[in-house]
């Protein structure tokens, strides 16, 4: 029963989510682009909102290069460039820390401010809470891996999960394998982490994949009005 639990998780699931992940944008893209926005509520508590999203883009920011970086650069180009998997795994702690701190900083400020504003409660859908307790969350477990990986600092469970990702990406079979004894923490880690990509496409987290210039193109306007006072 866990190797076919594990098989599914780690084999099947990641297709699942990154299928829905790439359909699902490309249609919401094509259908919907006026819904292809982030919904700021940037009039609302203007000074927390600045200091959240600065120190929370900034960080997943960090995270999203490194974990893309470490995870699909082969090996064998890391050992040609004479970086020892003691090395790697140590920087991905430092770097990872820090920039997983400021994430959660400004994460908790932005949840605080969502959650605690009346007006901004209002005009909040049940997604946009959801996704910041799902950051939330994978944040935390991202953040506990920290404590798991200084006991590998040679580096072995690094090199299991960076297997696991490289044959999912080039769909190559037996993925599943490598991650079949790691550490439940990196377990939950990866499952959240792909449950993202699954629910993506239907969250404001699409304006992640758009430049500003793809506004110019979309379909649907946003009619804002403007209020005149008249003096007496």
């Amino acid at each position: 029963m866990s190797h076919w639990i594990n098989t599914y998780l780690f084999g099947i699931y990641p297709y699942i989510c990154l299928s829905v992940f790439l359909i699902g944008s490309l249609l919401r893209f094509d259908r919907e682009q006026y819904t292809w926005r982030s919904q700021s509520s940037q009039l609302l508590r203007r000074r927390q909102l600045s200091w959240g999203s600065n120190l929370f883009h900034v960080g997943i920011l960090v995270i999203l290069i490194g974990h893309t970086g470490g995870l699909l650069t082969p090996v064998a180009i890391f050992e040609m460039l004479g970086i020892s998997h003691t090395a790697k795994q140590l920087t991905a702690i430092v770097v990872g820390g820090v920039s997983g701190i400021m994430c959660l900083a400004g994460l908790l400020l932005l949840l605080h401010r969502r959650l605690l504003d009346p007006r901004i409660r209002r005009t909040s859908s049940f997604a946009d809470i959801a996704v910041l307790i799902i950051l939330l969350a994978q944040l935390l477990l991202g953040l506990s891996t920290i404590f798991v990986s200084l006991n590998h600092l040679d580096g072995t469970e690094m090199i299991l999960l960076m297997n696991w990702a490289q044959y999912i990406v080039t769909l190559r079979p037996g993925a599943v394998d490598y991650v079949a004894n790691v550490s439940p923490i990196f377990k939950a880690h990866l499952v959240l982490g792909m449950t993202i990509f699954l629910i993506f496409p239907f969250t404001r987290l699409v304006h992640m994949l758009s430049a500003p210039i793809w506004y110019l193109g979309r379909r649907g306007y946003q009619i804002v009005r403007t209020k005149q006072l008249r003096k007496v």
